[in-house]
């Protein structure tokens, strides 16, 4: 945030005693130093998905973010196009229409990673997911706005330069407020997300990586 480093988030993908034929991607993130101090944030989702078509089974969701919470698990059902939403912390469950070929927050990158190709997509587009968040269906609309290389600390590195269509609200400014750095090369690694807020501005680098499809193609260290 800032100059500062104020929080940490990491994504692993795995293979999971639900099926054979599912992955999971386990996600977390924290705040670190002082920004823990003021702002407490412990967030944990994990993502069951089917690999070929990147179809979600089972979604977890479990957050503190400054004394507020939520713990929710969502089973989907692709055929029915039905969501089971169960919240653990009200105790409560609610069965909810989908979308066809719909997609978990954390399911979504595992999805864009597959499925974008710049090559059929113009400057300008965008590209769609139908997402199914807070027990709501939301389209994510990702603005494709050409190859930019970027400097990282592995080296130059030309990306996949996208933009989720975002709404003013109490945290960003509005439309442009997120970009995201996808590698261009077999990988599709978001090495990098920069957001401006109302007050300040984030921006996320990727410090680690491990089991990646190919190497990174680097253009100068």
């Amino acid at each position: 945030y800032g100059i500062f480093n104020a929080s940490y988030a990491s994504l692993k993908l795995s293979n999971n005693d639900l099926n054979d034929e599912t992955l999971l991607a386990s996600g977390y993130g924290k705040t670190i130093g002082l920004a823990r101090l003021f702002f407490k944030v412990e967030d944990y989702y994990s993502s069951y998905f089917e690999i070929e078509k990147v179809q979600p089974k089972l979604f977890k969701r479990n957050i503190y973010e400054g004394g507020y919470t939520k713990n929710l698990e969502v089973s989907f059902n692709s055929e029915k196009k039905e969501a089971t939403v169960n919240n653990i912390k009200k105790g409560t469950t609610d069965i909810i229409s989908t979308k066809n070929n719909v997609q978990d927050l954390i399911s979504s990158l595992y999805y864009l990673r597959k499925n974008f190709s710049a090559d059929e997509i113009k400057e300008g587009d965008f590209f769609t997911i139908n997402m199914f968040y807070d027990s709501k269906n939301r389209e994510l609309a990702l603005k494709y706005l050409g190859k930019e290389t970027i400097r990282t600390k592995y080296g130059k590195i030309e990306c996949l330069k996208l933009m989720p269509a975002t709404n003013r609200s109490r945290i960003f400014k509005g439309e442009g407020s997120i970009t995201i750095w996808l590698t261009n090369d077999e990988n599709k690694i978001p090495i990098r997300v920069q957001a401006d807020l109302l007050v300040g501005s984030i921006k996320a680098d990727l410090n680690e990586y491990s089991g990646i499809v190919s190497p990174l193609l680097i253009k100068q260290k």
